[in-house]
């Protein structure tokens, strides 16, 4: 379908699922998880989606330690899970102690230190909001809190070089960055792209009103620009370190709530589509697809 206001064409790749999150590009081949059917998913050579595993307490980030075992977020009981070679699913972290709301989003460096976000408060369930935290998970496990005070950590990815954290505030109207430390924490909070502060409002309406990004899902190209979903806004935007925003790909009346660079050379633009982010909505239809497009700039950095 021809993508309105756009020059971009918009392709299905799967469709027929309750709500996509986690889209990565690995060995080949895209992986995305379904919140509400709690699988983990990979997308074949035939173009169907294959449930490779599922995650009970419902899935979310995806990542792969240096071995090649696969680290999915459990996002209601706030642990990460890790994939055996043997196809046995264990407990490689429990980091609920750390987490004010579901575990969320996740990246995983390539040398294996998780980085996770969460909700900070009960978002479905209409908690006014409040800040949270991000938690460093080591290779071996043990898990603590390396960055307070985000608004809603959604999307991150790690720089080619593997020195710099960049991540979504969902409903903080900006992206972030951090420097990745040697010991893998890190160090003070600098913005990437900032379109305006939001404060401590507890009213998300208000807070969602007042911002000009609702950014979910992050992808780094090899110019240094991100590429996110602008979530309830219904496209994903191309935004350059300082906010200038570069390009825009529309999808008319679905928002994007994740994006991923991947495909054999990189310049595909995987999007995550549905009507909204309302869990009772999503849990009873089958709307949500995988879209993607074509752009110009390929993938860079984790995942």
């Amino acid at each position: 379908m021809q993508n309105a206001q756009s020059e971009y064409k918009l392709d299905v790749v799967v469709d027929g699922f309750h709500y996509l999150e986690g889209p990565r590009w690995h060995e080949g081949a895209l992986w995305f998880v379904d919140f509400y059917t709690q699988g983990v998913y990979r997308v074949n050579d035939d173009g169907a989606a294959e449930e490779i595993v599922r995650i009970d307490e419902q899935p979310s980030g995806l990542g792969w330690l240096p071995d090649g075992r696969m680290l999915v977020v459990s996002m209601r009981d706030r642990k990460v899970m890790r994939l055996e070679n043997d196809g046995e699913l264990v407990v490689h972290a429990d980091i609920s102690e750390h987490c004010g709301g579901h575990a969320n989003d996740m990246v995983v460096a390539p040398n294996g230190n998780a980085y996770v976000g969460n909700f900070g408060f009960d978002l479905m369930g209409g908690a006014g909001y409040e800040a949270a935290g991000l938690v460093l998970v080591k290779p071996d496990g043990s898990s603590q809190v390396v960055a307070e005070g985000l608004a809603f950590a959604n999307g991150m990815v790690i720089s080619a070089d593997e020195k710099t954290l960049i991540v979504n505030e969902l409903f903080g109207n900006k992206i972030s960055q951090f420097d990745i430390l040697e010991d893998g924490t890190l160090g003070e909070r600098r913005d990437f792209a900032n379109y305006g502060e939001l404060g401590a409002e507890p009213d998300l309406g208000v807070r969602i009103g007042n911002a000009k990004i609702l950014p979910d899902g992050l992808a780094l190209d090899s110019e240094g620009a991100v590429w996110i979903a602008n979530t309830l806004n219904q496209q994903a935007l191309r935004i350059a370190e300082g906010g200038e925003i570069l390009e825009t790909v529309n999808t008319e009346s679905e928002g994007v709530f994740a994006v991923a660079l991947g495909g054999p050379d990189g310049k595909t633009l995987y999007m995550c589509a549905a009507p909204d982010w309302d869990e009772a909505s999503r849990k009873a239809e089958t709307k949500a697809r995988m879209l993607s497009t074509q752009v110009k700039v390929a993938h860079a950095g984790t995942p």
